[in-house]
């Protein structure tokens, strides 16, 4: 058992890998929730641990199946966002491929986690029914409102427009191994929610909130069983920008050895003005690169995420995408010059950078594709959408609405 502690609550739980496990009377979805990938984002944990208790105390009717999965345990129980790598870059395909293969070494206590939670959920994805839901939880370093971070795909697109938060999209071009870009890649609904700044009592209380409108959306729960309202009003009065869906251009990446600080006082969201200063690295200041809104800018001592930009996205292109993604509108791509299919499964193109100068990175986005260098003289362009298993959410009440 591994000691937890709430510095809103004032309070010490004891956690194992599994949290907790529902498993309902009649069969139907099956919800993997993950809180604490970084040790220093308790209130996940102590948010799930609350809601099973509720769940069974109050003898709550359930469908299907839920399990509550605890991060990186080793750096919960010592408060720290992780020991020597962090949990949630480790995702990547070498590592989950020598994962799979049993090749990959154990070098570090973090390592060591990430094993054991891959365990846990190649267990439940071998022994459980489909369809699975797979949500992250999170909690950031500044004040925010609490949102949604998603891989675009039309079905993660689908699933979390039911929620009243905003929703951000394209973490994935910036990120490499976060734990739900590998769990995209399997094919399933998966995303991240961030319920607030770390250690506020705010931030358990949305993260409740989430997990109770998740089991509603997925069909677990039925809106009539318990105060449904009062969750999906709380979240829904947390934000203006409710329904607002936006992309990330621009990531500050931090360099190992930088000496990076955050000027006080920015939120999330706050928009802020062409080459505002914002930062300094090495004691110079860092401005920010055109307008829009800084993102998740970074108040803590561990990270490589200086900040982000974001910028809105309109109804019309998000309608536009839907459709030249379901009629495959990318197959004709690979007739460019300087345009190709880098494998068998045809879900990632590498382009030449001379020829991907002429399309707009929007354009790609359009079709599905994100980019990810590998030299000068290639990108490699992949597809969220040939992996997705549409077959698996087909009954599922959400797919049908508008």
């Amino acid at each position: 058992m591994t000691k937890v502690y709430s510095e809103a609550l004032d309070r010490t739980i004891e956690v194992e890998r599994l949290i907790g496990h529902i498993e309902g009377e009649q069969p139907g979805p099956t919800l993997i929730f993950t809180g604490g990938i970084h040790g220093n984002e308790p209130s996940g944990v102590f948010a799930l641990h609350q809601v099973i208790h509720t769940i069974r105390e109050k003898k709550i009717p359930f469908t299907g199946n839920l399990f509550a999965i605890s991060g990186n345990l080793f750096a919960l129980e010592r408060g720290e966002r992780y020991y020597r790598e962090d949990l949630n870059r480790l995702w990547t395909t070498r590592r989950m491929d020598a994962l799979a293969s049993g090749t990959q070494e154990i070098a570090s206590e973090d390592a060591k986690q990430q094993q054991e939670i891959y365990n846990t959920i190649r267990t439940i994805l071998d022994t459980y029914p489909a369809p699975f839901y797979f949500m992250d939880l999170h909690t950031t370093s500044s004040e925010t409102v609490p949102f949604l971070h998603v891989n675009d795909s039309l079905l993660n697109r689908k699933f979390t427009q039911q929620y009243p938060v905003p929703m951000i999209l394209g973490i994935e071009e910036y990120l490499e191994g976060p734990l739900l870009s590998y769990i995209n890649e399997l094919g399933y609904v998966a995303f991240g929610y961030e319920a607030g700044k770390h250690n506020e009592l705010a931030a358990i209380e949305n993260n409740i909130a989430f997990i109770y409108l998740s089991l509603v959306f997925a069909g677990a729960l039925q809106k009539q069983d318990f105060d449904y309202s009062h969750y999906y009003q709380m979240l829904a009065k947390t934000s203006i920008d409710s329904r607002s869906i936006y992309e990330i251009v621009y990531r500050y990446a931090i360099r190992p050895g930088e000496n990076f600080k955050m000027k006080p006082g920015f939120l999330n969201f706050q928009r802020v003005r062409h080459r505002q200063e914002v930062a300094e690295s090495n004691g110079k200041a860092i401005t920010f690169p055109g307008r829009g809104r800084i993102f998740m800018p970074m108040y803590q001592d561990k990270g490589s995420d200086g900040f982000f930009r974001i910028r809105s996205i309109a109804p019309v292109f998000l309608r536009l995408s839907a459709i030249l993604r379901k009629i495959r509108f990318d197959r004709i791509l690979p007739l460019l010059p300087g345009v190709s299919w880098a494998n068998r499964t045809r879900d990632t193109l590498m382009v030449n950078p001379r020829i991907a100068r002429l399309f707009t990175k929007q354009f790609f986005h359009l079709l599905g594709y994100r980019s990810r260098y590998i030299d000068k003289d290639h990108i490699l362009m992949r597809n969220r959408e040939t992996a997705s298993r549409d077959a698996e959410y087909e009954g599922a009440e959400w797919v049908g609405q508008s």
